[in-house]
């Protein structure tokens, strides 16, 4: 019960299978592993062994640390607020977040839709996947997700939480009707984003002109 000090629960924002997360870090690291070898070999035919091992690390390093990175990331919701956990752990409110936007990145015709959370610390922020479309098909995160993470956003007032609250209901509604993909919110805000920009913001206003739309 709140008040009692019994930690909230944690609820799990992120596919716990492990066997699909291990192969997609294999993918990974074997892409990476592809991509330094061909810009080492290319400057090693240019300027020798050493230019090309220095390319290869160049070209490789980052692309290893986003993979791990990936890897790492885990996300859970306890109570109103998200905890992140990669290299270290993070903690933010859902509840008293100063900002909070909509995001559509946009990478080789996978559309992802998450909600960007300001932490209020020098603006660092946090995003927050809720559902990746390809074509007419894709995944959510599950109703008891989407409708907690609705509930911790409901009361914040400073980044009008409502709002985002509201598109996250309606987006349970639709899939109680039964309603295609294509025809809900979340997959028609992804459609909307403009072509050729890896990410799309959508704030407080253009979400809620949006919500105004919805049944």
């Amino acid at each position: 019960m709140p008040g009692d000090g019994t930690p909230p629960e944690r609820l799990p924002l992120f596919a716990a299978d492990p066997k699909p997360r291990r192969r997609r870090l294999w993918s990974g690291i074997i892409g990476v592993v592809i991509v330094a070898a061909a810009f080492g070999g290319i400057a090693g035919l240019i300027g020798g062994q050493l230019p090309g091992l220095v390319a290869a690390a160049v070209v490789g390093l980052p692309m290893l640390y986003v993979t791990l990175f990936a890897f790492r990331r885990r996300i859970w919701l306890e109570g109103t607020t998200l905890v992140i956990r990669t290299w270290g752990v993070r903690r933010v409110d859902l509840g008293t977040a100063p900002e909070v936007e909509v995001v559509v990145t946009d990478v080789r015709g996978t559309r992802t839709v998450g909600l960007l959370v300001n932490a209020g610390h020098r603006r660092r922020a946090v995003k927050l996947d809720l559902a990746v479309f390809s074509g007419t098909g894709g995944r959510e995160l599950g109703p008891l997700e989407l409708r907690r993470i609705a509930d911790a956003l409901l009361n914040n007032t400073d980044a009008n939480g409502l709002v985002f609250s509201e598109l996250l209901v309606a987006e349970l509604r639709a899939e109680a009707r039964g309603d295609a993909v294509a025809e809900r919110p979340l997959y028609r805000l992804a459609a909307g984003a403009p072509s050729g920009r890896y990410l799309q913001r959508f704030p407080m206003q253009a979400v809620s002109r949006f919500v105004t739309t919805l049944d």
